[in-house]
């Protein structure tokens, strides 16, 4: 009711401006109308007056006279007519806007009135004729044949006894073009035979016809009713009878959401809700049969229609409206499917290798097309978006412009992380499956995506990495260069300077040709580099070759496992960790193949001490 009361308030301004405009246009057009009757009348002396005056000199013998006189005339009818055919083209624009008010005693309108009298406006002469009607349908000893003409000077009255019904003057009979009595009589048949069917509809016996036409209505519904519920309950049954047959439960992916027992129970209070509608629509429908018995109670019934009408027709009337508009979107979206998906087949022959373009690489492909499908879906939007229904709405617009604030205000790392991804993906520092080191992680690549990459480690540990953090940071590919150099495995060891380096070499190089995956090619042997001369020992590095950027760990197990086994075989100490001796100083640490056959070693003491600190590679 709070909703009705707000409409009706808010209609109510709309109404009182459009009575207004209707009356302006009236005001006008009654002016109109009068200064036309005035000029007709002001131009009719003036031509009787020169008539006159060319009739005076008839037997004159100034020719010249009579001759400018009969071209006045001429002239001046020339123009009279011109002005009234200006004065009529004003008047029918004025009538094709100009709704008067309607003569409306019944609920019907038998018609308009559209000019004034004296100090009566149109609205006020509308009123007071219906009133007159109306008493008119009251008086029992109406006659249809007393209503009366008679003819004054100006206009035409219709009088019923000594109660004047309506006149009709001049001004109204030249708004419909034509003559006061002419117009009068149309209008007392009109009303006749408005009376006369009013009193037919409200006698005794249409009364109790209606009576029984309502009932009839009232028990047909109800019926209809009982009927819809049988029905329905049948259909229940019937459905709960073959529920095994023909409701086996709903499943996706194996998780099970309704059994058959539940579907059933839905499947009735679909149906319970498919019985409850059928039978308000058939109520709805009932209501106006009803309302419109009676003549008094017709209004309600035309209302309770157009509640239902009026939508309806909007609707039907949008969608025929729309169609120019609808057939330009699908024209655009099917334009644009296809040319994504013909986009799709050449991505798909370069990224097969089938199709090459000259600097562009095959993991580029699905890349691209993912950045070039999505500048056509949002050029095909933009082109679509004045096609949309209520696009130029404002509330259409400010929805727009919040989703936008809203997108702009929570995206902005979203956004920094989709453009790194595009960088990355330009820049090829790594493609999915390449053994990769990020910062302090080490794994594999698993997955590229616009926003994050993700990494398996060595551990089977899964890890996510923002593309803007990747971007920021370095990265190194072990599989790149493995499968083009080959990557250099590398360790270190130090041993004392009584070991003579070239036995050192040998078992260094020995141990990395005895691990598996190490090449033993032409230009990729293994080589042993001396890093350092330190105080206690020399820094040996082992540097091997291998392509098996995914085995490094092992690979660096199974090598330090061979150097331990080599230089024990030899008896060759490793010093990580190291070793401190106490010595006096005749000991020489020059390894036995560099001295003389005769060279005799001094005696002493010799106390070792383990120390506990190792030594960092």
């Amino acid at each position: 009711m709070r909703l009705f009361a707000v409409l009706l308030i808010g209609l109510i301004p709309l109404c009182a401006y459009a009575q207004e405009q209707d009356s302006a246009a009236l005001a006008k057009t009654a002016r109109l109308v009068k200064q036309m009757d005035s000029i007709q009348r002001e131009d009719s002396l003036k031509r009787m007056a020169l008539m006159q005056e060319i009739e005076r000199l008839q037997g004159s013998t100034d020719y010249k006279a009579r001759e400018a006189l009969a071209q006045r005339l001429k002239t001046f009818q020339q123009e009279d007519s011109i002005k009234k055919i200006k004065k009529l083209q004003q008047l029918e624009a004025l009538r094709a806007k100009s709704l008067g008010y309607p003569v409306a005693p019944f609920g019907d309108t038998l018609f308009m009135i559209r000019t004034s009298i004296a100090s009566f406006s149109a609205k006020d002469r509308a009123y007071a004729i219906s009133d007159k009607i109306q008493r008119l349908y009251d008086d029992n000893r109406f006659n249809p044949d007393s209503l009366l003409l008679q003819q004054s000077e100006t206009s035409t009255e219709i009088f019923y006894g000594e109660m004047m019904v309506i006149s009709v003057n001049e001004l109204e009979a030249m708004w419909f073009g034509k003559k006061t009595e002419e117009l009068a009589l149309e209008y007392r048949d009109v009303m006749k035979q408005a009376i006369l069917a009013e009193r037919k509809e409200h006698s005794i016996i249409n009364i109790v016809l209606r009576i029984a036409a309502i009932v009839l209505i009232i028990v047909g519904i109800y019926l209809l009713i009982l009927l819809i519920n049988r029905l329905f309950r049948k259909l229940n049954a019937k459905v709960s009878s073959i529920k095994d047959q023909i409701l086996n439960g709903i499943r996706f992916r194996g998780y099970q959401f309704l059994d058959s027992d539940r579907e059933l129970q839905v499947v009735l209070f679909i149906i319970n809700m498919l019985r409850l509608l059928i039978i308000g629509i058939a109520l709805y429908i009932t209501l106006p049969l009803l309302f419109s018995v009676f003549p008094w109670t017709r209004g309600i019934a035309e209302t309770l229609i157009g509640w239902v009408m009026t939508p309806l027709r909007r609707v039907f009337g949008g969608l025929i409206a729309y169609l120019p508009n609808l057939f330009t979107i699908l024209v655009i979206g099917a334009v644009t499917h296809y040319v994504v998906k013909f986009l799709t087949f050449i991505a798909g022959e370069i990224e097969n290798g089938a199709l090459s373009l000259p600097g562009f690489y095959p993991d580029w492909s699905k890349p691209t097309l993912n950045i070039v499908k999505f500048l056509l879906y949002a050029f095909s939007f933009i082109i679509i978006f004045p096609y949309l229904p209520g696009s130029d709405s404002p509330i259409f617009q400010g929805v727009s412009v919040f989703v936008g604030i809203l997108f702009s205000l929570g995206s902005s790392s979203a956004i920094s992380n989709a453009v790194a991804g595009l960088v990355i993906t330009y820049m090829r520092p790594f493609k999915t499956g390449d053994r990769v080191k990020i910062g302090e992680i080490t794994g594999d690549v698993v997955e590229k995506t616009l926003l994050v990459t993700r990494i398996r480690t060595v551990k089977n540990e899964s890890i996510t990495i923002p593309n803007a953090a990747i971007l920021a940071g370095h990265t190194i590919n072990y599989t790149i260069s493995a499968k083009e150099l080959g990557l250099i495995l590398h360790t270190s060891v130090t041993i004392g300077y009584d070991v003579p380096w070239k036995q050192v070499h040998a078992l260094l190089i020995n141990a990395a040709l005895q691990t598996e995956g190490i090449l033993n090619e032409e230009e990729r042997k293994p080589f042993v580099l001396q890093t350092s001369l330190d105080d206690f020992y020399v820094a040996y590095q082992i540097n091997a070759y291998t392509r098996e950027s995914h085995k490094l760990a092992g690979m660096y197990s199974e090598l330090h496992q061979h150097i331990q086994d080599n230089f024990n075989e030899a008896g060759v100490e490793i010093l990580s960790p190291h070793y401190r001796a106490a010595r006096d100083g005749n000991m020489t640490t020059v390894p036995a193949d560099y001295l003389p056959k005769d060279y005799k070693a001094p005696t002493f003491n010799i106390s070792t001490q383990h120390s506990a600190t190792k030594e960092k590679e």
